[in-house]
């Protein structure tokens, strides 16, 4: 949750020239920004795209917000982005699907707030791709909040994902592009 997120990983002694901030610096005001998502929940569902490279605390940051908006009792489904297309494919493709496989997969079109966590680790195919641009617009349709979280960058996600994914992600999602330095791998050292 976030008390336990730690700034103590993050360097306060140089600037990023994107940001203009030190990593320190520019994670707390991406930390104030979750917290105002999550206080502003209840009125508006808004859908966050986190990128960044591996260890920057986009799972994390995901999972703080998960956790408030939970203990403030909207439904809330996080899975990591290969899980999302096996449910899909369950219900569309398996002879012997079931209710509760439906019900699953519509329910993540339902849900208060998705989270698909490492969107491109997946195998990028046209189901894949097809059922990205279902779900996002579903959800933006019925004005669901959805985070996604991702390695790519956002020429990758073009390019992977077509521009009609690339078109509504990035007109109706707030982007917060985490940097510093792998966390796990400070942890470990």
């Amino acid at each position: 949750n976030f008390s336990h997120f730690s700034y103590d990983y993050f360097d306060d002694t140089k600037i990023d020239p994107r940001s203009g901030k030190t990593a320190r610096a520019y994670m707390e005001q991406v930390t104030a920004f979750c917290h105002r998502y999550v206080d502003g929940f209840k009125e508006e569902k808004g859908n966050i795209l986190f990128t960044g490279k591996t260890g920057l605390g986009k799972t994390f940051l995901s999972n703080c917000i998960a956790k408030e908006l939970i203990e403030r009792c909207f439904s809330v489904v996080y899975l990591p982005a290969v899980e999302m297309y096996e449910i899909f494919s369950r219900d569309r493709f398996a002879n012997d699907a079931t209710d509760e496989d439906r019900d699953r997969s519509q329910y993540l079109l339902e849900c208060d707030l998705l989270i698909i966590d490492d969107l491109g680790t997946e195998l990028v195919n046209t189901f894949t791709t097809s059922q990205l641009f279902y779900v996002v617009n579903e959800r933006l349709n019925r004005k669901k909040g959805t985070i996604i979280s991702t390695n790519l960058s956002l020429e990758s996600l073009r390019d992977l994902y077509s521009e009609r994914v690339f078109s509504r992600i990035s007109s109706n999602f707030k982007m917060r592009k985490l940097i510093g330095k792998d966390i796990r791998l400070m942890k470990k050292l």
